[in-house]
C-alpha cells in the first residue's frame, strides 16, 4: 500500500510505464499536495526496429526528459511476470537504463507493484486499466490537452502519483 505523504519542497517526478512496443510517461511537478502535469505521452517503437535500437531510442528520450525538466525522482512499475519470459527479460533492458540514469545522476528511484498502484489510484488492487484511466481523468480534468488514448499514459500518471505520495 502507498502511504500518501505531503512533501513541502518542489518535486519533479518522471513516471514510466516501460514497454518495448509502447512506453508511457508522465512528468508531474508536486509542491505540497498540489500536482501539475507538465507533460505526458508515450513512445512508440517501430516493430521493425531491433531491440538495441529501441533501447537507444529510450535512452535518448530518458536523458532528454531528465535534462529538460530537471527530474529529481523517477517512478516505475515493477514487472509483472507473465507466461512470456522473453518479454519479461526484454523489459529488464529498459529498466537497466532507468537504474543507470538514476545512479549516475543521483535521482531517487521509486518502484511499485501494479496492484499497489491500482489500489492507490482507484482504491481497488484488481482494477481494470479503464478504471485507472477514469480515476486519473477525474484527478486531472486538464488532461484533455494531452493525448491519453493509450492506457500506457494514464498508467504512467498513476505510477508518478504513487512516487509523489510515497515516503521516500
Amino acid at each position: 500500500m502507498i502511504n500518501k505523504v505531503v512533501h513541502s519542497q518542489k518535486r519533479i517526478l518522471l513516471g514510466i510505464d516501460p514497454g518495448l512496443t509502447t512506453t508511457g510517461f508522465s512528468i508531474i511537478e508536486g509542491i505540497g499536495n498540489k500536482y501539475n502535469i507538465k507533460e505526458c505521452g508515450y513512445i512508440s517503437y517501430e516493430k521493425t526496429k531491433t531491440i538495441p535500437k529501441k533501447i537507444a531510442q529510450f535512452y535518448d528520450f530518458l536523458n532528454k526528459k531528465i535534462d529538460l525538466f530537471n527530474i529529481n525522482e523517477i517512478a516505475i512499475e515493477t514487472p509483472f511476470f507473465s507466461k512470456n519470459s522473453a518479454t519479461f527479460v526484454k523489459l529488464g533492458y529498459l529498466r537497466s537504463i532507468i537504474y543507470l540514469a538514476c545512479e549516475q545522476r543521483s535521482i531517487t528511484l521509486h518502484e511499485f507493484a501494479p496492484r499497489s498502484i491500482k489500489q492507490a489510484i482507484t482504491g481497488y488492487g484488481n482494477a481494470e486499466k479503464e478504471q485507472v484511466k477514469r480515476a486519473i481523468t477525474m484527478l486531472f480534468p486538464q488532461l484533455t490537452q494531452f493525448d491519453i488514448q493509450k492506457y500506457d499514459v494514464t498508467d504512467a500518471i498513476g505510477i508518478a502519483l504513487c512516487g509523489l505520495w510515497s515516503k521516500n
